[in-house]
């Protein structure tokens, strides 16, 4: 009896594990089509008598980004949005433009671990573990070096150096979700009550009004 028990415990374990992410093929591809009005869980497929080589192409990784903003730094998406044909192959990259100085503000992907490989400059790295350690992992990155971002954690990038930096990325996900720990938390819409916030925060909520109104 126990040893069944323990086998459909970790048949249950197992089992929630591979559900924890994008859903596998069930063909050689399905090609998400942009002009379906049908919602599902990911993207409708397009006819494969349709598809063509376009679907599983784009240019424009090697433009610069525009970092005149006020963080200093761009992401170029390359998702299901931008190739069709990567719906249900649960992967996606993105390219990030940083000014001197510029930072990709701590964020979560809520449905991808990353995999960062910088490509110029020098980069500050880190992500946070989970409560009630909340750890800071953090390490100086240069050119040709790789980090990995697990799955939901909070984590950034900044650029160190006095000259522009790029970094390309991967994520396990067609979809990863982008949430941005300030702006999901001082501009959300409606706002969050400052009360709450000057709770959570241990700050007045004159504090937390100066915060959302830059959100």
């Amino acid at each position: 009896m126990a040893s069944q028990f323990l086998f459909f415990a970790f048949l249950a374990v197992t089992s929630s594990i591979a559900l924890a992410s994008d859903p596998s093929s069930l063909q050689d591809f399905c090609v998400a089509d942009a002009m379906s009005s049908v919602l599902v869980n990911g993207r409708v497929c397009k006819d494969p008598k349709l598809v063509e080589a376009n679907d599983f192409f784009f240019s424009g990784l090697h433009l610069a980004g525009n970092t005149s903003n006020a963080v200093g730094s761009r992401v170029t998406p390359v998702g299901v949005a931008q190739i069709g044909g990567l719906n249900a192959l649960g992967i996606s990259a993105a390219r990030i433009d940083f000014a001197p100085w510029g930072l990709n503000p701590p964020h979560t992907h809520p449905r991808a671990s990353e995999i960062l490989t910088v490509l110029e400059g020098s980069l500050r790295v880190g992500f946070v573990t989970s409560n009630p350690e909340n750890r800071l992992i953090t390490k100086v990155l240069q050119k040709g070096d790789v980090f990995v971002f697990p799955v939901g954690l909070v984590h950034f990038q900044q650029n160190i150096g006095n000259v522009n930096a790029v970094a390309l990325v991967a994520l396990s996900s067609q979809n990863p979700g982008v949430i941005t720990i300030a702006n999901a938390v001082f501009g959300s819409n409606p706002d969050i009550p400052a009360d709450i916030l000057a709770k959570a925060f241990q700050v007045d909520t004159n504090a937390i009004y100066s915060l959302q109104s830059k959100f």
